[in-house]
């Protein structure tokens, strides 16, 4: 087996830039950059360099590098949401996306470390196979350790375009984590036909790779519920300035068709498009700073006459907390409205954003100057969990909003099924890489659930993606449009919808101990 002679001089010299810009490239396959032949061949790059590391400390080191290169690049988007706030400087933003990096970057070390340790220095399927299994680690226990951070897993380079579900429709089967271990897998059996100069398999294993990321789907099968689904565009700069409330609101309620009054349908509305407070019992000064004549019964009649007498309304919406007349927090929620201006049901966020919609250590921070992105004096305090709320003729909804749609096996509530899943998402402070970033990993939840996904946000992108992941229907950033279809069918229940991460974690324990009969096997 002949190796190219240069990867020991890589280690010896430059092996931190080397790892480094690998983490770069292996970003590069996230959308809307998509170039997932890089992503892939870097990551196996990567894999390829752990052998010639000289103990599993430098391998966790070059780990190390690597995620600050791979996370800092595909969390460049973070810099944008500080232009939308004014108590701190916007040029904290990049300083803010390194920073978080130095923490993300402790995740692919873990993996690099755990690998070299298991598999010393044997090179090929060994490494491949241990460090596919330790990535899937690494990525669960980042998205649950200190709240979870789950943006961007690696597997999510195998996701076809809208109108395909790539490799990703393996997902069901074993969850999105355990696709990335898959995706390590395959790069690193690529590159490592390239390193052998086995031309021909190499070859045709891009070929296969190729034929399965774009392999063709049918159209899928129509569901029977109408919903009308509603992109305002209204941008971040006036989602917060009082003076434009009435305005967006009149901008969903013409979006949203006045004149189909008898139509029995799904309506559905962003977060943070409506300012309205729709519950009773606040003190009057907080009704008095919205546009429905300071009533939270004008409010919910209203959308009633625009919605129509047989239609529901899924809308983000804000819910206070008081103790003794003092507000002592908010909920971030979604509130379903019927045609009869009756609140049924609702919902308060579970995952929420860190220095968005709370400022950790608060008592801390605050003095040092440091605030909350969106605004607001008080932090929103977390729900309960996912949810389905039981609309009757309008079905099962899970509800997931914003952020925790990025959460893998944790957006439904797996006692009661919905459904589908419905998002609603203020993208408007994730520049440019962030709202198709954040589409895709609702794809991801719709395809190993097994359940549709509908997607409607402020500014973009909105959209109808099947059980499949299949995007039926999208609305691109920046464009003011409705999309009136009818909800897909959920699937039967994956094996992932059953079992959760668990199903993931028993694919790494699969790769591990196959790592370790391929050591064994070598050893004879």
């Amino acid at each position: 087996m002949r190796i190219l002679p240069n990867l020991s001089l890589l280690i010896s010299g430059r092996s931190g830039l080397v790892a480094f810009l690998l983490g770069i490239a292996s970003a590069c396959g996230f959308v809307p950059l998509s170039i997932w032949p890089l992503a892939l061949l870097a990551m196996g790059a990567f894999v390829a360099l752990l052998p010639h590391t000289r103990s599993w400390k430098q391998a966790a080191w070059l780990g190390w590098l690597f995620g600050m290169g791979h996370f800092t690049l595909g969390n460049s988007w973070i810099a944008t949401a500080f232009t939308y706030q004014s108590n701190m400087p916007a040029a904290l933003g990049w300083a803010a996306v390194p920073v978080l990096s130095l923490y993300l970057a402790v995740y692919p070390a873990l993996a690099a470390g755990a690998a070299r340790a298991l598999a010393g220095r044997r090179q090929g399927l060994v490494t491949a196979l241990a460090f596919g299994g330790t990535w899937i680690v690494s990525e669960w226990l980042r998205s649950w350790l200190f709240t979870g951070y789950s943006w961007n897993p690696f597997g999510i380079v195998l996701l076809g375009p809208f109108d395909r579900p790539g490799l990703a429709a393996l997902s069901p089967l074993m969850g999105t984590y355990a696709l990335s271990g898959l995706a390590v897998l395959l790069g690193a059996g690529l590159v490592q036909l390239l390193l052998e100069r086995r031309w021909v398999p190499a070859g045709l294993a891009a070929a296969l790779l190729g034929a399965g990321m774009y392999w063709p789907v049918g159209p899928g099968e129509e569901g029977t519920l109408p919903v009308t689904l509603v992109q305002p565009d209204i941008r971040q700069e006036r989602l917060s300035n009082s003076l434009y409330y009435e305005a967006n609101f009149v901008r969903l309620a013409q979006l949203s068709g006045q004149g189909e009054q008898a139509a029995k349908r799904l309506v559905l509305w962003p977060e943070s498009g409506m300012a309205d407070y729709l519950e009773p019992g606040y003190p009057q000064v907080y009704y008095d700073r919205t546009t429905a004549l300071g009533s939270p019964e004008y409010a919910r009649m209203r959308i009633a006459r625009i919605i129509g007498s047989e239609a529901v309304l899924l809308t983000g919406s804000q819910r206070l907390l008081f103790e003794n007349r003092r507000l002592v927090g908010a909920h971030n929620a979604v509130s379903a409205v019927n045609g009869e201006g009756t609140v049924t049901a609702t919902y308060a966020k579970t995952h929420l954003v860190p220095y968005g919609e709370y400022l950790p250590m608060r008592s801390l921070l605050e003095p040092l100057g440091f605030s909350r992105l969106v605004p607001g004096a008080v932090d929103f305090l977390p729900g309960p969990g996912p949810q389905t709320l039981d609309l009757g003729d309008h079905g099962k909804a899970g509800i997931q909003i914003c952020y925790e749609i990025i959460f893998s096996g944790q957006v439904v509530d797996r006692s009661n099924r919905p459904d589908y899943i419905y998002t609603g998402s203020n993208d408007g402070w994730f520049g440019a890489f962030g709202p198709p970033q954040h589409f895709a990993q609702a794809r991801l939840r719709a395809i190993e659930e097994g359940l549709p996904v509908l997607r409607s946000t402020t500014s973009g992108i909105s959209g109808i993606i099947d059980a499949r992941g299949v995007v039926r229907h999208a609305i691109p950033s920046h464009e003011m449009k409705r999309i009136d279809a009818l909800v897909p069918p959920a699937a039967e229940p994956t094996p992932f919808a059953r079992l959760g991460n668990i199903l993931a974690l028993c694919w790494a324990v699969l790769f591990l101990g196959l790592a370790s009969i391929a050591m064994r096997r070598s050893a004879r």
